[in-house]
């Protein structure tokens, strides 16, 4: 949003500040939902592999650096899941799809309480930019009626 000539207030100064710093917060909780919504699909595909794996399935494995092996499945019952903090369990394949549903809506939870604040941020910007507003319309105001002052002395 653009103060055009507005440079001397220092209250639209602020509020051009405050706006600033709201952007750049909608901005990161932007970024904040991508990333969980991303983690959510990687979820979601974990889950249907799982479902449709079955002992014996050739599988491709991610060994780094864009490269896959190709590898069997040699036991689908038991699964590695990661529960945090660099911390996974075994467990039967149908503990594990429960244990990324979990993780799932737990995920969701975290995305709606990020959508919460976007909306709250949101509102505090149309706010502060019609306080602008109304600070840029009194200053033409005055301004106008110090022409007119001008044009009357003379």
């Amino acid at each position: 949003m653009s103060m055009g000539g507005m440079g001397g207030n220092p209250e639209l100064q602020e509020l051009s500040q405050q706006l600033q710093e709201l952007d750049a917060q909608q901005e990161s909780l932007e970024d904040e939902i991508e990333r969980l919504q991303n983690e959510q699909t990687e979820i979601t595909e974990a889950i249907d592999a799982l479902e449709s794996l079955e002992t014996g399935s050739t599988v491709q494995v991610p060994v780094g650096g864009g490269a896959y092996v190709r590898a069997t499945v040699d036991d689908i019952d038991e699964v590695v899941v990661g529960i945090g903090s660099d911390f996974a369990a075994e467990q039967p394949r149908d503990d594990a799809i429960e244990t990324l549903r979990a993780k799932r809506d737990t995920l969701s939870e975290r995305i709606d309480e990020f959508q919460g604040e976007i909306d709250e941020v949101e509102s505090e910007i149309s706010e502060l930019e019609q306080k602008a507003q109304q600070l840029q319309q009194q200053q033409q105001q005055q301004a106008m009626q110090q022409l007119q002052q001008q044009n009357d002395e003379q």
